[in-house]
C-alpha cells in the first residue's frame, strides 16, 4: 500500500508536512508515503531535523502551484507541479491516494484532467465528515467542487455518500437528506424538487427528505447532500459561527473572576470539546468520484492534521471506496431513474 504526499502543499509545507509523514509512519501507518516535491530540500529537512526515513520514499517535482494562482491557469502552466506530478502517478495505479493541502482548485482540476473520473460518475465531489451534536458524524457533499449542478450529479453525492458511510464507518442504512430551505416536500428551488423526486426513486439508500441547514449537526442523518455552491457557503457558515461563539466564550470567561474560577472546573470539558471540534484530528475532505483516492487537507494544516489526512486515507484503500462507488454508479437501474 502506497500513498502520496504532496510536501509542498498548504500554509505550512514543507515543514509541517514532512512531520506529519513522519508521525505517520512512526505512530503505525502502514502505508509506504512518497513524499512529492523537491527531492534535495525534502531529504535535507529529513536530516537536518534527525528524522527516520523509514517506509518514506521520495517522487521529485519542481513546481508549486499557490492558492493564488487561478487553478486551471496554473494546472496549464506547471506540469512540473507538485499536484499534477501526484496525480499523474495516482492514475497509474502504483498509488493507492493522493494527500495534498494544497490549493483546492488544483487539486480538483488534475483529480478531473490527470487522474480521471471513475467509470458512470457524471462529476467527482468534495465531501467531510461533520461533528455532530448525537456524536455520530455526518458526511457532507458537495462542499465546493462543483457549483452549478445538474439533478443527476447530486443524485450520484448522495449514492457516494451513502457508499463511503458504509465502506468507512460501517453505517449499515445511511440516513440521506437533502439540504433545503423547509422539511416540506415543496420547499426548496427547482433543483431541489429534481432532486427530491429522484433520490425517491433511488433503490438501495434511505433517502429521509428534505434538511435545513441547522440539522447538519444536529446527527439525524448520516449524509446530507446538496450543490457545491450552497454546500460551501453552509460549511464556511458553520466554520465561522463556530469560531465566532469560541470567541465569545473566552472573552465573557476572561471578563469576570467568578467565570474564571468555573472555566477551572469546566477544563476537561472544554478540552473534549474542542478536540471534538478541532479539523486536525479528522483529516480532511475525500474528492470522491475520481480514479483513486483523493483527500484534501486543509490549507493550514500542521502536522498532526496531515497524520490524520494519511491514516484517513490509508482507511479508504482498505476498504476498496473506489471500487465500491464504481460498482453502484454503473448500476443499470440508475439509468430508468426520471428527471424532472
Amino acid at each position: 500500500m502506497k500513498i502520496l504526499l504532496d510536501a509542498f502543499g498548504g500554509d505550512n509545507s514543507p515543514n509541517e508536512i514532512i512531520k506529519g509523514a513522519v508521525d505517520y509512519v512512526a505512530e503505525g501507518g502502514q502505508a509506504e508515503v512518497c513524499l512529492v516535491g523537491m527531492e534535495d530540500v525534502v531529504k535535507g529537512i529529513i536530516k537536518e531535523n534527525g528524522y527516520c526515513d523509514k517506509n518514506l520514499s521520495y517522487m521529485n517535482a519542481t513546481e508549486i502551484i499557490t492558492c493564488e494562482e487561478a487553478p486551471t491557469e496554473a494546472f496549464r502552466k506547471k506540469p512540473d507541479s507538485t499536484i499534477t506530478v501526484g496525480m499523474k502517478a495516482l492514475k497509474s495505479g502504483e498509488y493507492g491516494a493522493f494527500v495534498s493541502a494544497g490549493s483546492t482548485g488544483a487539486v480538483l482540476t488534475a483529480g478531473v484532467f490527470v487522474a480521471g473520473r471513475l467509470k458512470g460518475v457524471k462529476r467527482p465531489g468534495l465531501g467531510t465528515i461533520m461533528p455532530t451534536i448525537s456524536g455520530k458524524p455526518t458526511f457532507f457533499m458537495d462542499c465546493g467542487a462543483n457549483s452549478e449542478c445538474k439533478p443527476e450529479y447530486i443524485v450520484q453525492f448522495a449514492i457516494m455518500g451513502d457508499a463511503y458511510m458504509k465502506k468507512i464507518y460501517g453505517v449499515e442504512n445511511p440516513k440521506i437528506g437533502l439540504l433545503c430551505n423547509g422539511t416540506e416536500e415543496e420547499k426548496g428551488t427547482p433543483l431541489t424538487h429534481a432532486v427530491y423526486k429522484a433520490l425517491k426513486q433511488v433503490e438501495g439508500i434511505n433517502f429521509v427528505g428534505n434538511v435545513e441547514g441547522r440539522d447538519i449537526l444536529a446527527g439525524d442523518c448520516d449524509v446530507v447532500v446538496t450543490d457545491g455552491f450552497s454546500g460551501n457557503v453552509a460549511i464556511k457558515s458553520i466554520e465561522g459561527a463556530a469560531k465566532c461563539i469560541m470567541g465569545m466564550l473566552k472573552s465573557n470567561i476572561m471578563a469576570s473572576f467568578k467565570a474564571k474560577i468555573g472555566a477551572l472546573f469546566m477544563k476537561k470539558t472544554f478540552k473534549k470539546l474542542a478536540k471534538e471540534m478541532d479539523y486536525n484530528n479528522r483529516g480532511g475532505a475525500v474528492f470522491l468520484g475520481v480514479n483513486g483516492v483523493v483527500c484534501k487537507a486543509h490549507g493550514s494544516s500542521k502536522a498532526l492534521a496531515i497524520k490524520a489526512a494519511l491514516f484517513q486515507a490509508e482507511t479508504a484503500i482498505k476498504n476498496d471506496i473506489k471500487e465500491e462507488i464504481s460498482a453502484r454508479l454503473t448500476d443499470e437501474r440508475l439509468n430508468a431513474i426520471k428527471y424532472e
